[in-house]
């Protein structure tokens, strides 16, 4: 049955200090480089100050607040949110290539989890070289993301709670350390004025390309929607006009002391640590960190459900999946942590100071919000908005994020190549493990089962053969209940002919809600040949040796299978027959003669699929009852041979 995720929209104090640690941890770190990166190595001018600031709270409002606050949010499937969920929902337009854009998103956002955590981490630590100019900070960076890695695999239930509270220490500090500094030169708040924006970007020499910095301040709004479903839509609104203000009063406070540097560089100085009083500088880089700690588990944890749904959705290879709590949607990917932790680590010691990282840091995030905004586009029509607003907003948004991408792009030779490189890579997995199922599943051969069902029902009545299970279990890929693959059928027929007293066809329906747990029996054959239908969300874990063992254990009860062991001696003791899997494992056929394109993915895949999980640890099935069966994937039979018979 569905499960009903209405609770999660409901507004209540509790859920605005939950969302406050889950949901605004990236953006919310924001202030820590922003500004030191719009101000770069240039000399300080009141126009870049104010500007800046003017840029810094309009895209907050136009991207982060109206883009994703306003209208994203209201594109949530079941309660649930992200680029994966939203092409689920697109999906029903029918228009093919919305898996570009999904696949191009949920890339940019997985690469956008290896850099975070790094920028944010060293931007915080590195205030204490403010106390000390000696200390070297990168050894202890690369120690707090090690030990951050480290703890994702017991889970984060028992700190998850203290996440809230944290955070909002964090905007707090955040709040009035800002106001305290405005007050020292309120001409500062002029910037919230649209003029001081427009006139840096259009008049000021090089001011269009500061669009890469100003960007960096809504860096977290994609995965503010992914987290959706963690929190809910209302408790998101409510505690964004909170975050919001505490951010632009920090932003803005950083800005009045940058007015008094008017004519001079920044150099070394960090403006969000030289706005915090000396007495209470420690306690600051303390805040900071462990805020930065919080923002990077909340983006980890993000990334571990990315791949949990792209795993689902045919979009990544098969990958173990711990679940190190009870705690919904808590799920631990060991390949995918260390692949993070160790890209992190490399990322810190390629660019050794966060000052470097912003060089490198927004060029894959807008990349993917420009892919959300056209999958957007198709939710506005599936959805019948008015033609109005859907030309509206393509207008409005592909001017501002062309834009951006445009500024950011600049960052391209200054670093941007790695996390562009990183993305390109993950978009490379993602197509060829789609496309290479395509071309596989394209060529499976299906064939009506009824034609071969008299012989399925006297093999197992069949006594000069050796019962192989008394359950036997096969998983299919058939959509049709009337159909079953040509290969099945060998292997029961033909390959070593399997007796068995009864034969079970399971098949496994992706549906586009995210936890739906439905199944259907079928009896084809009474006591003889049954097929069960799951139909599971993108979310849930296809677990099949629980499901069928409680789908099983339910027949029983309402008395529509007896699945007592067939064999006397243990009939007449009630004892439980047994049951075996089959799997059909298959393998690229030195037979097939390709074009080179379908040859290199197919290899690819291939390979992928030897160094992933296999098909029975995938499905959940206890190994001690699962048979493996290597079967030759033929897609194009060479031409006839020409042999010549010698007399």
């Amino acid at each position: 049955m569905s499960t009903d995720h209405s609770h999660h929209h409901k507004l209540t104090t509790a859920g605005v200090l939950v969302t406050l640690g889950i949901i605004f941890g990236d953006i919310g770190t924001s202030p820590l480089y922003v500004l030191r990166a719009i101000v770069g190595e240039s000399i300080i001018n009141r126009d870049i100050i104010l500007g800046g600031v003017s840029c810094i709270f309009w895209t907050l409002t136009m991207q982060t607040t109206l883009k994703y606050i306003v209208l994203t949010l209201r594109a949530d499937n079941r309660g649930e949110g992200g680029v994966f969920a939203l092409y689920t929902l697109v999906k029903k337009t029918k228009v093919k290539w919305l898996l570009v854009p999904a696949i191009i998103g949920g890339s940019a956002l997985l690469g956008e989890g290896i850099i975070t955590p790094a920028i944010s981490v060293s931007s915080a630590v590195e205030g204490l070289q403010s106390l000390n100019p000696d200390i070297q900070t990168m050894p202890i960076v690369i120690g707090i993301i090690a030990a951050l890695f480290f703890i994702q695999q017991f889970g984060t239930k028992s700190i998850g709670q203290f996440f809230g509270p944290v955070m909002l220490t964090w905007f707090v500090f955040l709040a009035v350390m800002g106001s305290i500094s405005i007050a020292n030169n309120v001409e500062v708040l002029k910037a919230l004025n649209p003029y001081y924006g427009i006139k840096l970007l259009t008049t000021h020499p090089g001011g269009f390309w500061l669009l890469g910095a100003v960007f960096l301040c809504t860096t977290g709004a994609e995965a503010l929607y992914s987290d959706l479903g963690h929190c809910g839509r209302e408790n998101i609104r409510v505690s964004w006009i909170f975050v919001k203000v505490a951010l632009m009063l920090n932003y803005m406070g950083q800005a009045s002391f940058l007015l008094n540097l008017d004519g001079q560089k920044l150099g070394d100085i960090s403006p969000f640590y030289a706005i915090i009083p000396k007495q209470i500088l420690p306690i600051g880089i303390g805040v900071a960190t462990i805020a930065t700690v919080v923002a990077s588990q909340a983006l980890i944890s993000g990334s571990f459900t990315l791949i949990n749904e792209a795993i689902r959705l045919n979009l990544w290879p098969k990958v173990k999946i711990n679940y190190p709590s009870n705690m919904k949607g808590q799920l631990y990917i060991p390949s995918i942590n260390w692949l993070l932790m160790f890209g992190c680590i490399g990322i810190v010691l390629f660019f050794r100071e966060s000052k470097n990282m912003e060089a490198a840091y927004g060029l894959t995030i807008i990349i993917g919000m420009l892919m959300s905004s056209i999958l957007l586009v198709y939710y506005m029509r599936l959805k019948r908005y008015k033609l109005f607003y859907i030309i509206g907003f393509m207008i409005t948004y592909a001017v501002i994020e062309v834009s951006f991408l445009i500024a950011n792009l600049d960052k391209l030779p200054h670093g941007g190549w790695v996390t562009m490189l990183i993305a390109t890579l993950l978009v490379i997995i993602m197509w060829i493990w789609y496309d290479a199922r395509r071309i596989r599943n394209s060529y499976v051969e299906f064939v009506k089962l009824d034609e071969y069902l008299g012989l399925m029902f006297d093999l197992s009545k069949d006594l000069s053969i050796p019962k192989y299970a008394t359950h036997l279990v096969y998983l299919t890929s058939a959509n049709r209940k009337d159909e079953i693959e040509s290969k099945i059928i060998y292997s029961i027929l033909q390959k070593q002919p399997k007796r068995a007293d009864i034969y079970w066809f399971v098949h496994v329906d992706l549906m586009d809600e995210p936890y739906t747990m439905e199944y259907r029996v079928t009896e084809i054959i009474k006591d003889d040949v049954i097929r069960i239908d799951f139909k599971l969300g993108f979310r849930v874990a296809p677990r099949i040796n629980l499901m069928f063992r409680k789908v099983v254990q339910d027949m029983v009860k309402n008395k529509e299978v007896d699945i007592t062991s067939r064999y006397e001696s243990l009939n007449k003791n009630n004892v439980i027959g047994d049951f075996r899997f089959v799997v059909m494992e298959k393998f690229l056929s030195s037979e097939n003669e390709l074009p080179f394109y379908e040859k290199v993915v197919l290899k690819i895949y291939f390979f992928l699929k030897n160094i992933s999980l296999s098909e029975e640890k995938a499905f959940g099935l206890d190994t001690s009852s699962v048979n493996i069966e290597k079967v030759p994937l033929i897609i194009a039979p060479p031409r006839e041979i020409q042999l010549k018979r010698l007399d």
